[in-house]
């Protein structure tokens, strides 16, 4: 049953649910990809049925159906939708065996790039999935395992096997699953408050867009698993703190998911670890003979995460027996690796594969559209580094006429193609070969200025060109004119979150939104302007209108100091009546030693002065939540309430050493284990450290303050470690 459902939303894991109790195999094809490629993914897998937005229904006319039918004419623009309650010929497909399905049936279906240009099947059936939800639980978290308390982000296209492990990580443990939608996805730097809003304490994602999330966005995350893509060392430093679990995890959609994984620790080199339970890994030499340890070869995979491809004769040339190592079966990954008793060390890849965004592109895929565009001659694709870091897929392309048009060639590759798997088109005369005849695509050139037609270079704006200087740092060439599309410059959605985070140092409310409704130069930089009217690198300078507090609240505070005065008072009252009981003055008091005790507990001990303290406190910012707020409205008059109580009580005096942390818990803080802290807590509460982290005395932990006529209330956050 095909499956293509907007991402981000509840229904698409209702139709994933739906089709495997059902008992059937779902094929996700990811709803913003082209009609083209789902069309060529369904007929590949011959599905029954697809399962479309709103979970409405059509049926695939098979050829044992009535070629007239209502079912067959809606599935000549497959995949279209009908709807069975109106149709009834969409609801009979032809009969699937009944009862539920065994281990060797098919449970999913996920097509990975292909090198003969058309992507490949590839068949996990119930024994694989089944195998791999047990080995994940057995090795993530074992000490505090994934439980119901936990959520469990889903935000990766369920077209990319990587998905399966988000699902299974809630289902397989009865966590929550809670989908992201695809726009906070795009837009990178944007979906790290919302984990922290939506309590997402799992997460499984490639580490070019974890890089994008400030590392505050992490703090109630327990489990970071990366995947898809190499992990940085500096990445798996920042983020492998105490309190966390950061996984580094391997494996081809061929081999279900995930093959291998390691711990990060933050030292050492990145790896790509040891076998999962069940899973078997040997490295190879060309003869396929197991290298020594320390040894470099190719990555050949056994045991029991071995898929299938749809294509018998493609699955009998990639899963041959391996006779070395007396495997029946056996993937040959065309990964380099290092053999190393602590855990593989990736090396790079032994084809023309490669990675871009955490997606497995096959280059030859991308070759074969280019050279099937009208009008070239010859054509060759490859990946490409900017200035910036960041990695663009540039199709490179001999026209065999003049007047080639490469926008309207990008506009036909975008109809045929997902969006991963469009380049941006760069113009040759020729391309360069080895000697064995093959294209070099090494010697492709880039950076490319002078690669295309020279154009003649307009005039930009101030605007334009601030913000040509950050696209080229970006993208690898400066735009010289405003009509210059990002996209078509080699762009991609990844890359427009990467775009965002760079502009928010001047625009701090720019969006991934913006550049795709604004994908030109000149367009974004309008865009820009209308956020900050003035020119680009001019500081606006304007001082803000501030008026007295009011009368009333001034009369209010007056009042107030009365009895916090006398609050404040009360210890010094105190010391003064156990005075008049010891030494014989006419002027001091004569007070029963009970009330003195009882004024030594209250107001003299930490642990009295804390519980008055907080508890007033309490009861004064009962309410208050993080926003601005009116100078001298009753939000400001409760917070400069309790900051007086707190200071006339003597509670900052008081709270050193370990006072300070029961204080913060009385106040409502939340701290996790092993926390040292300092310094005085907010009187707001709004204070959370995780395990291990440290405030040293002196800091400024007051939580609020006065800006101009407004008083600024947030929280304060201190990641673990």
């Amino acid at each position: 049953v095909g499956v293509r459902v907007p991402s981000g939303t509840v229904d698409l894991y209702i139709a994933i649910l739906g089709v495997l109790t059902a008992g059937a195999a779902y094929v996700p094809v990811d709803a913003d990809d082209p009609d083209e490629r789902a069309r060529l993914v369904f007929g590949e897998a011959e599905v029954r049925a697809v399962i479309g937005e709103s979970l409405r229904i059509a049926v695939q006319a098979v050829a044992q159906q009535d070629p007239a039918s209502a079912a067959a004419r809606e599935a000549a623009d497959f995949p279209a939708v009908a709807d069975p309650s109106t149709d009834p010929q969409a609801s009979a497909p032809a009969p699937a065996k009944p009862g539920a399905p065994t281990l060797t049936d098919d449970a999913w279906i996920i097509f990975t790039s292909g090198s003969t240009g058309k992507p490949k099947g590839v068949a996990v059936t119930h024994r694989n999935a089944a195998a791999f939800v047990d080995a994940e639980a057995g090795l993530f978290l074992r000490r505090a395992p994934i439980g119901t308390s936990d959520r469990v982000l889903a935000g990766l296209s369920v077209a990319f096997d990587a998905s399966c492990e988000e699902m299974w990580l809630a289902w397989g443990n009865g966590a929550c699953l809670v989908p992201a939608p695809r726009a906070l996805v795009r837009s990178g730097v944007d979906l790290g408050p919302w984990l922290v809003e939506n309590g997402i304490t799992v997460v499984s994602t490639v580490p070019t867009l974890a890089s994008l999330w400030p590392v505050e966005a992490l703090a109630d995350v327990r489990l970071l698993i990366f995947g898809g893509e190499a992990c940085p060392p500096e990445l798996a430093e920042r983020l492998a703190v105490p309190g966390r679990e950061v996984w580094n995890t391997y494996g081809p959609t061929e081999a279900t998911v995930v093959a291998s994984a390691a711990q990060l620790t933050g030292v050492g080199p990145v790896r790509i670890g040891l076998p999962l339970d069940g899973w078997e890994l040997v490295v190879v030499d060309d003869a396929e003979e197991p290298v020594p340890m320390g040894g470099s070869g190719q990555l050949v995979i056994g045991g029991v995460g071995l898929a299938r491809y749809l294509d018998p004769l493609k699955d009998a040339e990639k899963y041959a027996p391996l006779k070395s190592m007396e495997w029946d079966r056996a993937y040959r990954s065309g990964d380099l690796v290092r053999a190393d008793p602590e855990g593989l060390v990736f090396l790079g890849r032994a084809d023309e594969q490669v990675k871009l965004g955490g997606r497995r592109i096959e280059l030859g895929e991308v070759d074969a559209a280019l050279q099937a565009l009208p009008g070239v001659a010859g054509a060759a694709a490859a990946v490409k580094k900017t200035a910036g870091g960041a990695e663009i897929l540039v199709g490179y392309v001999v026209p065999s006429e003049p007047g080639f048009d490469p926008s309207a060639a990008r506009a036909l590759l975008a109809e045929q193609l997902p969006a991963a798997l469009v380049p941006r088109i760069a113009v040759l005369d020729d391309l360069p070969v080895r000697t064995s005849g093959k294209v070099d695509r090494n010697a492709l050139p880039w950076p490319l200025p002078g690669v295309e037609e020279p154009v003649e270079a307009a005039e930009l704006t101030v605007a334009e060109d601030w913000l040509a200087e950050r696209w080229a740092t970006l993208l690898g060439e400066r735009p010289v004119r405003p009509e210059v599309d990002f996209f078509d410059s080699g762009g991609s959605s990844l890359g427009a979150a990467r775009f965002v985070s760079i502009l928010r140092s001047r625009y701090p409310t720019v969006t991934v939104r913006d550049v795709y409704d604004n994908p030109t130069l000149g367009e974004l930089a309008a865009r820009l302007l209308a956020m900050a009217p003035e020119e680009v690198g001019q500081v606006a300078e304007s001082v803000p209108d501030v008026v007295p507090v009011s009368r009333g609240a001034q009369a209010i505070q007056i009042a107030a100091m009365l009895p916090l005065a006398t609050l404040g008072a009360m210890r010094w009252l105190t010391l003064l009546a156990s005075l008049g009981n010891v030494v014989d003055v006419p002027w001091a008091p004569q007070v029963s030693w009970w009330w003195v005790a009882a004024g030594f507990v209250l107001f003299v001990s930490p642990p009295g002065r804390i519980a008055i303290a907080a508890t007033g406190v309490r009861l004064l910012v009962r309410g208050v939540r993080p926003g601005d707020y009116p100078r001298g409205g009753s939000v400001h008059l409760r917070l400069w309430a309790a900051e007086q109580l707190a200071w006339r009580i003597g509670v900052l005096t008081t709270v050193t050493g370990p006072w300070n942390t029961l204080y913060a818990r009385a106040l409502g803080a939340r701290l996790g284990p092993d926390v040292d802290l300092h310094s005085p807590p907010p009187v707001t509460g709004m204070l959370r450290m995780d395990q291990g982290s440290s405030v040293e005395p002196e800091v400024d932990l007051t939580g609020f303050w006065v800006d101009g006529g407004r008083v600024r209330v947030g929280e304060l956050r201190i990641g673990a470690g």
